[in-house]
């Protein structure tokens, strides 16, 4: 049976499933047409539907658990990613890039599929409503790079606010950063988080925006967060916040740890090549040549050599001449005495007188 008298704890069924981290509002009210949500085993039938407690609640036959403390999470959005739990054109969303060991998060706010940098994500409805929120005044600052000239005092004029194709744009503080070629790098801070607002505002200057970078939401700032990963907020960093929506004194990065989008492969030892020997290796000893066997000559005599030093090689040529008829060569004559040029035999030299 369905309470029929409203308490003060009384909260709609849609939002307490939300802030348990079933679902999203809209989701949660799509599985309640559904028939999937049940209280004590009768369905609802009715998304205002208004409860205290989880109590005897079911989703799919499955009670839900209490909810637990708010958790809030930075992610570095790349470019090209929609915010957006699935697509019907198949286009990549951010949830096919999320770690999957990140508890069921919904994103607060949106960023345009080309826009890139914070994107807050938490498992609290009720946080993500209290940070999306106009009259909460939570700040967004963003750095865009656009094509065209504007100057400072166009730039100015956007703190009075400005209205474009009946639509009326809340106050906006830019500032001109510097100028790259044709390009500018422009600052943004606002309140409001209009869809598209930043581009058509700029675009309303004359402007091309050709990149746009979300760097802080509230007191979360992006720093050096990578591209693609996630870090999480630190839980009284979170209840700071909740207790004053318009701090901007947390302390820098807010965030407890990081988590890679990409699973981390282990990085493995480089493979050693072997160690390359000092010195040349020595080469195998040759194998000892056979002596040769004496020539035997035509009379039956062996003909063995007398030796083989130069003295013996001489010897032999020598006693060959010899037999041959030769004359003896004439011996040499030695020199005379140093620093004279006399012979043996010969005019003795000139002595000093």
């Amino acid at each position: 049976m369905m309470p029929s008298t409203k308490t003060p704890d009384d909260q709609r069924i849609a939002k307490l499933l939300a802030r348990a981290g079933v679902a999203s509002r809209r989701e949660i009210e799509r599985m309640i047409v559904e028939g999937r949500v049940a209280l004590n085993g009768v369905a609802i039938d009715t998304p205002a539907t208004l409860l205290a407690s989880l109590d005897g609640v079911t989703v799919d036959g499955n009670p839900v658990a209490a909810p637990t403390a708010a958790r809030l999470f930075i992610y570095h959005k790349p470019s090209g990613l929609l915010v957006t739990e699935r697509d019907p054109g198949g286009r990549p969303t951010i949830y096919d890039r999320l770690p999957k060991t990140l508890p069921r998060v919904v994103p607060v706010g949106r960023l345009d599929l080309n826009t890139e940098g914070l994107l807050l994500l938490t498992t609290d409805g009720g946080l993500k409503r209290q940070l999306e929120l106009p009259a909460t005044g939570v700040e967004r600052a963003y750095r865009a790079r656009a094509y065209g000239n504007v100057t400072q005092a166009q730039l100015e004029d956007l703190i009075e606010g400005v209205e474009i194709e009946g639509v009326r744009y809340g106050s906006i503080d830019a500032n001109l950063e510097r100028r790259t070629g044709a390009n500018v790098w422009i600052e943004l801070v606002l309140t409001e988080g209009k869809n598209r607002e930043v581009r058509r505002v700029l675009e309303h200057l004359g402007l091309k925006v050709s990149r746009l970078i979300r760097t802080r939401y509230g007191p979360f700032v992006l720093g050096d967060l990578p591209v693609g990963a996630v870090g999480e907020v630190r839980q009284h960093d979170v209840e700071s916040f909740r207790a004053n929506p318009t701090r901007k004194d947390l302390p820098q990065p807010a965030r407890k740890r990081e988590q890679s989008v990409q699973p981390v492969t282990p990085r493995t030892a480089p493979k050693r090549e072997p160690d390359r020997p000092t010195s040349r290796p020595a080469k195998p000893a040759r194998p000892a040549t056979p002596a040769k066997a004496p020539r035997q000559r035509a009379d039956g005599t062996l003909a063995v050599r007398a030796g083989s030093t130069s003295a013996a090689r001489s010897s032999r040529a020598r006693s060959f001449r010899e037999d041959r008829g030769d004359r003896p060569a004439p011996a040499r004559p030695s020199r005379g005495p140093a620093g004279g040029r006399g012979k043996p035999g010969g005019r003795p030299p000139r002595g000093r007188k």
